[in-house]
């Protein structure tokens, strides 16, 4: 049985632009179902997106708080290759990994796939990417279709997982190799003859391993 958050989440159109005040979709349905925060902050749902969550939560309809943003078409980011430098940090805040391209090389924006977050544009360095319109004159969820809000929320999840496996694949390489570093040390303070320096390097390197295991136990 879906939960209130459920039902929310199903209702948003899965930007995760951030407009709304919080880091993603996902978290702004569960403060909703929480009576946290107001139905009215997600421009790119605009009033339409306002209606559908009065509906299932069973509030007043209100005016988009227009502190948020305003509503309006659907955008793709589009990059000027001929300034971009290939830093990839257009990469990393694109949540729904429509952006590829590889460190020093121009990238590209995956159109069919972009939901016009906009956190791309303060990313890139040298200001080279844009916005362009493709639904003129349709905007909030005339400019969307639940397929694309489905198809976003699902490119979110799987960016997020694979993201936090790399994270523990990471973590737990640190965490190696410190233990091993602590062991080539162990053999050397058998043979050293200033213990005292081992002694310190030695809790320099506890310290990185206790840390590596904390950050893997974090990330799992």
């Amino acid at each position: 049985m879906p939960t209130l958050a459920d039902q929310i989440d199903a209702l948003l159109p899965q930007t995760q632009c951030t407009r709304c005040g919080y880091p993603d979709c996902r978290t702004y349905a569960e403060a909703i179902a929480t009576g946290q925060t107001e139905i009215n902050r997600c421009p790119p749902g605009g009033t339409e997106g306002v209606v559908r969550l009065a509906a299932v939560t069973g509030r007043a309809a209100l005016p988009l708080d227009t502190s948020c943003g305003v509503e309006g078409p659907l955008t793709v980011a589009v990059i000027d290759e001929r300034w971009c430098i290939g830093c990839t940090l257009c990469i990393k805040a694109c949540p729904v990994d429509c952006i590829v391209g590889t460190h020093k090389q121009m990238h590209t924006v995956i159109e069919s796939r972009c939901t016009g977050c906009e956190l791309c544009l303060p990313a890139c360095p040298v200001d080279c990417i844009s916005l362009e319109v493709t639904t003129p004159g349709r905007t909030g969820w005339l400019a969307w279709t639940d397929t694309q809000a489905k198809e976003a929320r699902t490119r979110y999840l799987d960016r997020n997982e694979r993201r936090s496996r790399t994270g523990l694949q990471h973590a737990a390489q640190l965490e190696a190799k410190a233990a091993h570093k602590l062991e080539h040390l162990e053999t050397l303070t058998k043979q050293a003859e200033v213990p005292g320096e081992l002694d310190r390097k030695r809790q320099i390197i506890e310290a990185a391993l206790a840390k590596a295991r904390a950050q893997r136990v974090a990330k799992s």
